[in-house]
């Protein structure tokens, strides 16, 4: 007789194994024919159906794109990866391939030419951001040196940086004398959030480094930044970052699009911060994943958008 510790793993494993059954049979063999027994009763394919039923937001876009990466056809799988450039060529392709009426369907190329628009966007825009994240800091980079420089200034404007390895560092929030040496994670693009977030929202980003200097609730400023650079940054690269960019962008979201998002955690996660007051800042990690697990949350809905407003521009 079984023990009924050995029976609950067991239990386990065979409803993964019925899922995993079921999902293999839907995407292989019943999918193929309720597409068939649909595209018989409406007289469109799939496609057409997504772009007909759908509104003009993510929910278009990221059905769309899983209807083209699942589909049998090579042509429409590698549809997903269109160059920019190519994506009306794409679009007739696809016209041509699922036999698709366009003197009956009129609106159908300019709805799918825009979301192909916009999953190659997120595409490019997760390449330029990996870009950055792998640009390491490099203090004998003059151009390096100014953005941290100006970092400095935005955040402090009245008080002056009495050497450029000083002990003042830690005001904004980081760990020693030379900031360098946190960028290590996420490179250049920890440093371009931060400064993005103080030039275009300085009274948020000093009210915020402010508030971090709070005697019972307080963090540091730059660390708890570069931490939530890399939070955008696996959010984007996980793919859940879309239905933001689906919805905030008519188009290719560009890489001010990904600024702005951190933006949004930035000051987003200080208010969370406070409303929580944590025992500790040794909880930090603790809250953290609570606040991913929100955000998480949010981006599952398809009408989601998550950005500041009032930008100074």
């Amino acid at each position: 007789m079984e023990a009924d510790g050995d029976a609950s793993p067991r239990v386990i494993y065979s409803q993964k194994m019925i899922v995993n059954v079921w999902k293999y049979l839907y995407k292989n063999i019943f999918r193929f024919w309720l597409k068939w027994i649909l595209r018989q009763l409406t007289g469109k394919c799939e496609l057409q159906r997504i772009c007909d039923g759908s509104r003009r937001n993510a929910e278009r876009t990221l059905k769309i794109e899983y209807s083209l990466k699942a589909s049998k056809y090579k042509a429409l799988q590698n549809a997903v990866n269109t160059a920019e450039d190519e994506v009306q060529k794409c679009v007739a392709l696809i016209i041509q391939e699922k036999k698709i009426n366009i003197q009956k369907d009129t609106r159908f190329a300019s709805k799918l030419q825009l979301c192909l628009l916009q999953i190659s966007g997120c595409r490019k825009l997760y390449l330029a951001v990996e870009e950055l994240r792998k640009h390491p800091y490099n203090s004998d980079n003059k151009e390096h040196e100014e953005q941290l420089m100006e970092l400095w200034n935005l955040l402090m404007p009245h008080e002056k940086l009495k050497a450029r390895i000083t002990k003042q560092w830690c005001d904004i929030g980081f760990q020693g004398d030379d900031p360098k040496t946190d960028f290590r994670g996420m490179g250049m693009l920890g440093l371009t959030n931060l400064l993005y977030f103080s030039k275009h929202y300085p009274r948020e980003a000093r009210q915020i480094l402010s508030r971090s200097n709070n005697p019972k609730l307080g963090y540091s400023y730059a660390i708890v930044g570069i931490n939530l650079t890399e939070m955008a940054y696996s959010l984007l690269r996980n793919g859940l970052l879309k239905t933001h960019f689906y919805n905030l962008v008519s188009g290719m979201p560009q890489l001010k699009d990904f600024h702005q998002f951190y933006c949004y955690l930035a000051y987003e996660f200080d208010k969370f911060w406070f409303e929580e007051k944590p025992e500790s800042i040794m909880y930090f990690n603790q809250y953290r994943e609570k606040f991913h697990e929100n955000v998480k949350r949010c981006l599952l809905d398809y009408d989601t958008v998550l950005a500041l407003k009032n930008e100074k521009q």
